[in-house]
C-alpha cells in the first residue's frame, strides 16, 4: 500500500500547480475566508485549500481551480474535483468583504 501512495502523491503535488489562475471578473475570490468552522483560501495563481469542521469531522480539499460555473467553482484534477456552491459572491458589507459558501457566511481575514 505504501509503494502506490507515494507515487500518486507525487502525482497530485506536480497537479497541483496546474490550477488555472483566477480571471480577472472573479478577483474578488482571491484571499483567506474564514469563519469558526471553515476556512478557504484562493490564490491568484489558483491554489485553492479548504478545510470545514463538521459534526465532529474534519473535511480537507487541496488542489487546483478547474473552472468558475456562473458564482461555483470547481477545484481538482480530472473526475476528482469538488464543486463549492457560491449563493452569494464576494461582497462588501460595510469595510468587509463576506461570501456565502456552502451554506456558510465566510469572511475574508487577508488577500
Amino acid at each position: 500500500m505504501k509503494a502506490f501512495k507515494l507515487p500518486l502523491l507525487f502525482v497530485l503535488i506536480s497537479l497541483a500547480g496546474c490550477g488555472k489562475p483566477v480571471p480577472p471578473e472573479k478577483a474578488a475570490y482571491v484571499g483567506e475566508w474564514q469563519e469558526k468552522t471553515m476556512y478557504l483560501l484562493i490564490t491568484q495563481d489558483g491554489s485553492v485549500t479548504y478545510k470545514r469542521l463538521k459534526a465532529g469531522s474534519t473535511t480537507s480539499v487541496a488542489g487546483p481551480l478547474k473552472a468558475f460555473n456562473g458564482s461555483d467553482f470547481e477545484v481538482g484534477v480530472g473526475p476528482m474535483a469538488t464543486t463549492f456552491v457560491v449563493s452569494k459572491a464576494p461582497y462588501l458589507d460595510g469595510n468587509v468583504w463576506k461570501m456565502v459558501v456552502d451554506g456558510q457566511e465566510l469572511t475574508r481575514t487577508a488577500n
